[in-house]
């Protein structure tokens, strides 16, 4: 049964009925209705803040474990990264000099790795922090091994080469010299003997008579064969390829020909005195990369160490050139 309402009227001093008008009805409903909104979207709120979703608990867990394997990879990069870095140090301290190939610089390689755009695909991996992170070291790890590959694809050429890079390095002496009795000057400060004042003497002097004949200390083309006016004489040029060429002056008489193949202890002319000379031998030069070296520190194929330690005194000694 409805409870009916009465208040106290006081200007007709009497009780009358209570009758809420329609408005004020109206508007007590959409105050609570409004209340209670606002009450749920914070009880939402706090939940949503404090209370995770079986989807975010889901997510949470992958993050987590994403961050995980991200400090795993990090650590094999980094054990990678030392592994490249010895596989560098090894390629060019170890590798190359063996086959005196020059060391590939680190400005070297870090051009290359900017020249080669496809292995740039690795950074669209992602863009976030941890992914950039990622991405960039292994774009860095990806291109370093790329191009020591590519080193390594030289090195296999050259190991392929080895055999024709030993028979193109001089050394024997050129002419037959079993008993060392025919080394007559060494090569640096030496008395000249027309002008009789030390001048650097760029090769070895072999006095024999004259007709001895002069070999090819190496595998080669014949470069020159002719009589020079700078003071060789008669003499040949032959280019060994790597880098290295052999002179031997003062022939009698010239047996190669320019263009000629000749191998190592080929007959190439015969001793003598031409050209600026004071008497027959051989003046023999070896040059490496365009630059003239100590001929003695070639001559490891037909010496004993017995021999060889013989010969660079005789060769050290202070002395008058023949040329």
């Amino acid at each position: 049964m409805k409870k009916i309402k009465y208040y106290y009227n006081t200007h007709s001093l009497r009780y009358e009925k209570l009758e809420t008008p329609l408005r004020v009805k109206l508007l007590r409903v959409f105050g609570f209705i409004a209340a209670a909104f606002v009450s749920a979207v914070i009880i939402v709120a706090i939940a949503f803040k404090y209370i995770d979703s079986p989807r975010a608990k889901n997510l949470r867990q992958e993050n987590d474990d994403l961050r995980s394997n991200y400090s795993i990879v990090q650590q094999q990069l980094a054990h990678l990264e030392q592994q490249m870095a010895e596989l560098e140090k090894r390629d060019n301290n170890v590798y190359r000099s063996i086959f005196e190939a020059s060391p590939i610089p680190d400005s070297a390689r870090m051009k290359e790795m900017e020249k080669d755009k496809e292995l740039q695909l690795v950074s669209s991996l992602g863009e976030g922090d941890l992914m950039q992170g990622l991405t960039s070291q292994l774009n860095n790890l990806t291109m370093r091994v790329a191009y020591q590959f590519k080193s390594y694809d030289e090195i296999d050429g050259m190991v392929k080469n080895k055999e024709k890079l030993l028979a193109g390095i001089p050394a024997i002496q050129p002419v037959s010299n079993r008993d060392l009795t025919r080394i007559a000057s060494g090569f640096g400060s030496r008395v000249d003997p027309v002008y009789k004042v030390a001048k650097f003497h760029a090769g070895l002097d072999f006095a024999a008579p004259q007709g001895t004949p002069i070999y090819a200390t190496a595998d080669g083309t014949v470069k020159q064969a002719d009589y020079s006016e700078s003071g060789y004489g008669n003499h040949v040029v032959i280019n060994h390829g790597y880098g290295y060429e052999t002179l031997y002056g003062h022939m009698y008489r010239i047996k190669a020909h320019v263009g000629d193949h000749v191998k190592r202890g080929e007959v190439i002319g015969y001793v003598g005195s031409t050209g600026k000379s004071t008497g027959p031998h051989c003046h023999y030069e070896v040059h490496k990369n365009g630059q003239h070296v100590d001929p003695v520190y070639y001559f490891y194929n037909d010496l004993s160490p017995e021999q060889y330690d013989r010969l660079l005194k005789l060769a050290a000694a202070s002395n008058q050139s023949f040329d």
